[in-house]
């Protein structure tokens, strides 16, 4: 575990309910600290983080398709034989 330093638990004290929000000034990863019990109630929340289904991928690819106009292999097939 890792012990906070004055300057860290002032930031936490100035965030108030906020996250605070720190960076690795190697990497310039981002982190958010929050209170355990936030982390614990968040993480027990019922989040599924698992594989997307087949029909998941379709759906979001289809509401893609939608979303950007397109009308499939049809749009492009010419009305002569």
């Amino acid at each position: 575990m890792i012990e906070l330093t004055e300057q860290q638990r002032h930031a936490l004290a100035v965030a108030g309910d906020s996250p605070a929000a720190v960076i690795d000034p190697e990497t310039l990863a981002a982190y958010v600290l929050v209170p355990r019990e936030e982390y614990e109630r968040l993480k027990d929340q019922d989040y599924d983080d698992s594989p997307w289904t087949d029909e998941e991928m379709d759906l979001l690819a289809a509401e893609d398709a939608d979303a950007l106009g397109w009308d499939g292999i049809d749009a492009f097939q010419d009305d002569k034989p």
